[in-house]
């Protein structure tokens, strides 16, 4: 059954962001995260979803903590402000 454009629930020892191997990466997926104790939906692909995951946990911090920073300093979409932090984090590698 396809999740597309529906926001689940996650249980607490759920990873929000686990992505299988066998998922397309280009999938798009919504997801809560919580920034600055409001709990928002944002819906990126599994690829980019993983790929915050890794950047979160390089810099030792949660995914929300990592967005709310992303949130901070954007200036348009949410969605579009991670994809970006994303693509230029992995380009400064």
């Amino acid at each position: 059954m396809s999740m597309h454009g529906i926001v689940r629930e996650l249980q607490s020892n759920e990873d929000p962001l686990s992505v299988d191997s066998g998922m397309d990466p280009s999938e798009i997926k919504k997801r809560s995260v919580v920034i600055a104790g409001h709990r928002t939906s944002v819906s990126l692909e599994n690829i980019f979803w993983e790929q915050l995951r890794d950047l979160a946990a390089d810099k030792r911090r949660s995914v929300n903590q990592l967005v709310s920073e992303i949130d901070s300093k954007r200036t348009g979409n949410l969605s579009s402000a991670i994809r970006t932090f994303v693509l230029t984090a992995n380009l400064a590698r």
